[in-house]
């Protein structure tokens, strides 16, 4: 009997899956067993597995799916450790998205960067944003892919962990990429029209080049809200508020509006970015609507 080799997918196209085997170094073609269908589990790029390799032109077979430390949903990658978020002046950044993806990935214990490209548009947008998000930790990174600025120091930050690129259409995710790694991915453009990207990636694919480790993904400008949220659990996903949790006036406060909420008074008085604040209020009344519905 074949023995199993251990390895990572790099990317999966129809039922057909590339692993790259630790060992060697070499890729493989593999296919998923049916009992993962019935388990409900789909490989995913970035997965660890273990699979039997094919021989001659016959492709192998994935045998098993480790434990996934991180999975992310859209896009449908596992085991990213370092989250980089990528907003540019145009199209205008949605920041509502960013935080979106900034509370699953602070849920799963990434790593979180922001990448503001198109710099040169907007020179002030990366000193904003830093404002913006320190309270919650986050870096921000100012660079231009076509001019080449500030690579360097966002390189730095990705350099040692498996890191994917993500964000909205049109923010130029793969012309950075081609800019980090060295790399001629295909590239689009912006619709005037719409001032929105089209999409050039159709398939997430784990990238190693470079000394980097990247997972370059499909640009989207919706993210659904998590089913199985609880509201309360939201604020913690915050790590400014951290420092206000048990100071407001009710043991069960949502930080809101609720009265003697000590997160709004924070907010009020610049200690906590109240953009931010209010970007988290949206949320947190729609995860409060989700909840509700959750059985419909």
């Amino acid at each position: 009997m074949t023995a199993l080799k251990t390895g990572t997918i790099l990317r999966g196209i129809g039922s057909f899956y590339t692993a790259r085997e630790d060992e060697t170094g070499q890729d493989w073609t593999l296919r998923a067993k049916k009992k993962f269908r019935r388990e409900r589990i789909s490989p995913l790029p970035g997965d660890r597995i273990q699979f039997t390799p094919g021989e001659g032109e016959e492709h192998g077979w994935i045998e098993e799916i480790l434990p996934r430390k991180t999975l992310c949903l859209r896009p449908p990658v596992a085991n990213v450790e370092t989250l980089v978020i990528v907003v540019a002046p145009v199209p205008e950044a949605d920041l509502l998205l960013a935080d979106r993806q900034m509370a699953r990935a602070v849920k799963q214990g990434m790593k979180i960067l922001m990448a503001v490209n198109k710099c040169d548009l907007d020179p002030e947008m990366a000193e904003h944003l830093r404002q913006e998000y320190a309270g919650a930790g986050v870096p921000v990174f100012q660079v231009s892919a076509q001019e080449g600025i500030g690579l360097e120091a966002l390189r730095g930050a990705m350099a040692g962990s498996l890191c994917c690129l993500t964000g909205q259409s049109g923010a130029g995710k793969s012309t950075l990429l081609n800019a980090l790694m060295g790399l001629d991915l295909e590239t689009g453009e912006i619709s005037r029209k719409i001032a929105r990207g089209k999409n050039t990636t159709r398939h997430a694919e784990l990238i190693e080049r470079e000394g980097l480790r990247v997972m370059d993904t499909a640009g989207f400008s919706l993210l659904e809200p998590e089913k199985d949220l609880p509201p309360e659990e939201l604020k913690e996903r915050y790590p400014e508020f951290a420092p206000y949790e048990g100071k407001c006036r009710f043991r069960e406060c949502l930080h809101d509006r609720e009265p003697g909420c000590a997160v709004a008074q924070a907010a009020g008085d610049g200690q906590i970015n109240p953009a931010r604040w209010e970007r988290y209020r949206q949320l947190l009344a729609e995860t409060r609507e989700v909840w509700r519905n959750r059985y419909d």
